[in-house]
């Protein structure tokens, strides 16, 4: 068996969205093995205390390192971790031997660099039901169930929790601090949320019932007088994505990875598709917004990632955000 190129695996891998950009992953490696662990020292307390988004954005770097090496002709097995006395190994990922990719191994591995998160309104076209059902079938296979938000209802619950969740987040002083410092200006930066990424204006001003995190809250006057728009101006297009809620039958650290697995899948197949993505994710920051929605939504499971999913709008400027350098997050280990 050739040798593999562990530095372009992970640099692929790597390119997994995480929350706030964190990238809270370290990878070692030998031989015929990658394993995956959890860095500490890029946690979010406030946001994240038990680490759940984070394990979650480091299921998504194991499935592109998995989408990478079968792209690469490699057959592999992927062993989630559960060992409590080593909690920060998360995964390995172990080559068998060399296996011809299909195609789509090769376009889930293309989509990789394809993928970005848009946070811009969508363009205003419905995504087809067989779309959908493709994406609820490959989280299925990976162990997620996957519900699209249809019933009117279902959408008002919803749509409350996470506007009261984001309310709540910007009150906390912690929450700002934390959100803010992960906010980044220099376009050569290595981690974080770049500022150009953010669209401008404060998200409570646009024509969405869907409400994104706003990454600039202290500079928002929150209680300020808004002046009335021209009243004989044709009222502003209301965006309506498409919003689909993903999730596992139970909620510990390896149901955490398995949630990132399987959503790293879907985002890669929806790329596939033309469809881009961003998550909406206040009202599964807190324990107490996350079960009442799934009370609310009477769901048998737990909710682990909330998304707006649709077609890119023309003419969208992406935003590529930083990557720490491979030699950052990677230790070879010499064969024996």
């Amino acid at each position: 068996m050739r040798e593999i190129d562990w530095a372009q695996i992970v640099s692929v891998a790597t390119r997994a969205p995480s929350i706030h950009n964190t990238q809270p992953w370290r990878f070692t490696a030998t031989a015929d093995r990658l394993d995956v662990f959890y860095d500490r020292r890029r946690a979010l307390p406030v946001v994240d205390p038990s680490g759940r988004q984070q394990l979650i954005s480091c299921g998504m770097a194991v499935a592109f390192a998995e989408v990478a090496l079968r792209a690469a002709g490699f057959a592999v097995e992927v062993e989630l971790m559960s060992d409590p006395g080593h909690e920060d190994h998360l995964a390995r990922l172990r080559v068998t031997g060399r296996a011809r990719p299909d195609g789509d191994d090769r376009a889930l591995a293309d989509a990789i660099a394809q993928r970005h998160t848009v946070r811009a309104a969508f363009e205003p076209r419905a995504v087809p039901a067989e779309l959908l059902d493709r994406l609820e079938r490959e989280a299925g296979a990976h162990g997620l169930w996957f519900k699209v938000i249809t019933r009117s209802e279902e959408e008002v619950a919803t749509v409350f929790l996470l506007s009261q969740a984001e309310e709540l987040e910007q009150r906390d002083p912690a929450y700002v601090r934390e959100l803010e410092s992960w906010v980044r200006t220099d376009p050569a930066t290595i981690d974080g949320v770049p500022a150009d990424a953010v669209p401008a204006g404060d998200p409570r001003d646009r024509p969405s019932n869907w409400l994104i995190r706003d990454f600039a809250v202290s500079s928002r006057e929150r209680h300020s007088f808004r002046a009335p728009q021209d009243l004989d101006a044709p009222p502003p297009d209301v965006e309506r994505p498409t919003v689909v809620l993903l999730g596992t039958a139970n909620d510990h650290r390896i149901s955490w990875l398995e949630a990132g697995q399987g959503l790293g899948r879907v985002l890669l197949v929806a790329t596939t598709a033309g469809l881009v993505a961003s998550p909406l994710t206040q009202a599964l920051d807190w324990p107490a917004t996350r079960s009442r929605l799934r009370q609310r939504l009477s769901l048998i499971g737990h909710p682990q990632m909330l998304l707006r999913v649709g077609y890119p709008p023309p003419g969208l400027e992406l935003v590529v955000t930083g990557r720490r350098p491979v030699g950052d997050v990677l230790s070879v280990e010499p064969a024996c």
